[in-house]
């Protein structure tokens, strides 16, 4: 089931289905993101949970004993139930069931909300430990944005600026998507810019550590911009995929498992670990801006 909240400024669809963004148009009606193709990316804006990523021979283990974890956690096609609903704002919820005790051995509960304010949709995260151990667990976003914005435009017209100064570490990983524990500074023009073309991903994502806690996809051709901004995630993955157009912003509170190692959750360095009983919370939002607000 798809919800819908809108404002004078945005109108933003929503699926039940983990929680994915479907749609996120102006008011003029543009549709700012990706919608899909089972050609190259048939998801359109997923969130991830409770793992980022993949995991060596897609298992871990906790406590001594194996476990294995889907792409990306098991959030992505979890159904998840109504929590509350205004014009302009969305939570939805996801319990402990069976099935996530077979992939995950903890007790949770996982509020997603949206909410409208002007021109910015925020997406925010809380994670309850309704367990009696520390839950460890990774999360974050993964929103495909449609570029170019503008039909006269091509792909290799629009550039991430990360602003002034940046010096943003990426996170080389193996051919297979895993991480190789070696960082290199990501290579961006002007101090600042980092072009867009297809050949940027010809080994998957770019991830990063590092990064300023917000970015903007743009051209200098183009009025229409896309503001991403993360203060609370450490990490930051940008990925395109098949020559398609559009590009994913993703930000992330941890990485994916290290080159041909299973992980054990209690020492996988980067991951979130939540006492008993306490609510994590992480919020990342994106702005569509547009001549109505210039």
């Amino acid at each position: 089931m798809n919800y819908t909240i809108k404002n004078q400024y945005l109108t933003v669809e929503i699926s039940t289905s983990g929680g994915e963004l479907r749609s996120v148009r102006d008011a003029e009606g543009t549709e700012y993101l990706w919608q899909g193709d089972p050609a190259s990316w048939e998801e359109r804006g997923p969130n991830l949970f409770p793992y980022i990523g993949r995991t060596t021979r897609q298992t871990y283990t906790y406590q001594g004993k194996e476990y294995h974890m889907p792409l990306h956690g098991f959030l992505i096609g979890s159904e998840m139930e109504l929590a509350d609903r205004t014009d302009d704002s969305l939570s939805l919820c996801l319990n402990t069931s069976q099935k996530t005790l077979e992939i995950w051995p903890f007790h949770f509960c996982l509020t997603i909300t949206w909410k409208l304010d002007g021109s910015t949709l925020s997406v925010s995260y809380q994670v309850e430990n309704q367990g009696e151990n520390t839950m460890y667990f990774g999360i974050g976003g993964h929103p495909g944005f449609h570029i170019p914005m503008d039909s006269d435009l091509v792909f290799n017209d629009y550039r991430i600026d990360f602003g002034k100064n940046a010096s943003p570490q990426q996170i080389l990983l193996s051919d297979d998507c895993f991480v190789l524990e070696k960082n290199v500074p990501l290579k961006l023009e002007e101090g600042r810019y980092l072009p867009l073309s297809h050949e940027l991903f010809a080994r998957d994502a770019i991830v990063m550590k590092n990064m300023p806690k917000e970015i903007t996809i743009e051209s200098p051709k183009s009025h229409r911009k896309i503001h991403a901004a993360f203060p609370d995630m450490d990490y930051l993955g940008i990925w395109n995929c098949g020559n398609a157009p559009f590009v994913c912003i993703e930000p992330w509170s941890s990485l994916p498992s290290r080159k041909d190692l299973v992980e054990d959750l209690e020492t996988q360095p980067n991951l979130i670990s939540l006492e008993a009983g306490k609510k994590y919370i992480n919020t990342w939002s994106v702005s569509v801006l547009s001549n109505i607000e210039n």
